[in-house]
């Protein structure tokens, strides 16, 4: 990792040096330039900073934005480039701005040869205000794209799987068959929290010789009621627990016309209708007992 950071320093100190040597390489032109379409000695001193430097932030964009805003940066950067080697090529084709002979606002014989050259050099120093304002936005505004986490289910498989019952994977030791014995919960009777008030007695009533009234009286069972409530899971099982040598001999029974390559565990579970534990030991029981038989 350390050796990877001083990779990373090396380059960029090496890219600081070329593009420092090539701005020096590029000052005197550029100088001669400004000066020949009317720059006075200060502003002709300044402008390489105009063209150079802007090369130089719209490659420090480039290495920082992305997408569309990095396709923007990568454009001015080579406009401004192209603009910069036309400069420094007229500045070799014409000896008089070395020593500063030649006519003010003259690059070229030729006319529209003239007028562009002029109009490209002084419109460099507007669009560097320009285009640097919008690259400095965008890297200020910028929001780097966050990693996406990897994904544990990258890509399906495209295989065909087998599924198999899990009754017939191979199991070592095949635990023993044991009864689950569930204690139900004791009856508890409802009267024991009430408190049985007593009947008040009704008042004697005189029967009246044209009709006799009669009330209806609620008759108190001597059994008592049992605890209302949610029934255990356990206790909802209609079907007795079968013991294993009753599993053994409903299996012995179902099996015994199968040939040996059917006798699976998986076969012996729909037959019987057992569990896939229960049904993995029957098949092996089972197959030991056939192997006897067939040895003796």
């Amino acid at each position: 990792m350390n050796l990877h950071r001083k990779g990373r320093a090396a380059l960029v100190l090496a890219l600081v040096a070329v593009v420092g040597m090539a701005f020096r390489v590029s000052w005197n032109a550029l100088r001669d330039i400004a000066g020949a379409v009317g720059a006075d000695d200060t502003a002709a001193m300044l402008y390489p900073f105009v063209v150079d430097g802007l090369m130089a932030l719209a490659l420090i964009a480039t290495l920082v934005l992305a997408d569309r805003d990095r396709t923007f940066a990568l454009r001015v950067l080579g406009a401004y480039t192209v603009a910069s080697l036309v400069l420094n090529y007229v500045h070799g084709l014409v000896p008089e701005l070395h020593g500063r002979t030649v006519d003010w606002g003259r690059l070229a014989d030729w006319d529209p040869a003239n007028w562009a050259l002029v109009l490209l050099a002084t419109s460099l120093p507007v669009g560097s205000i320009y285009f640097g304002s919008d690259l400095v936005a965008k890297v200020l505004h910028h929001r780097p794209t966050p990693i996406p986490a990897a994904s544990t289910n990258a890509e399906e498989s495209t295989e065909t799987i087998i599924k198999r019952s899990t009754a017939d994977l191979p199991v070592s030791t095949p635990a023993p068959i044991t009864p689950n014995v569930a204690v139900l919960p004791r009856p508890v009777a409802v009267g024991f929290l009430k408190s049985t008030l007593p009947v008040k007695p009704s008042p004697s009533i005189v029967p009246a010789p044209a009709s006799i009234e009669r009330r209806a009286v609620a008759a108190e069972s001597a059994r008592p009621r049992r605890a209302t409530g949610r029934v255990p899971a356990v206790a909802k099982s209609t079907r007795p627990k079968r013991t294993p040598d009753q599993l053994l001999a409903e299996a012995r029974e179902a099996t015994a016309d199968w040939p040996d390559a059917k006798v699976t565990a998986e076969g012996i579970r729909r037959a019987v209708r057992t569990s896939p534990v229960n049904a993995r030991a029957l098949r092996d029981t089972l197959r030991a007992e056939r192997a006897e038989g067939a040895a003796a």
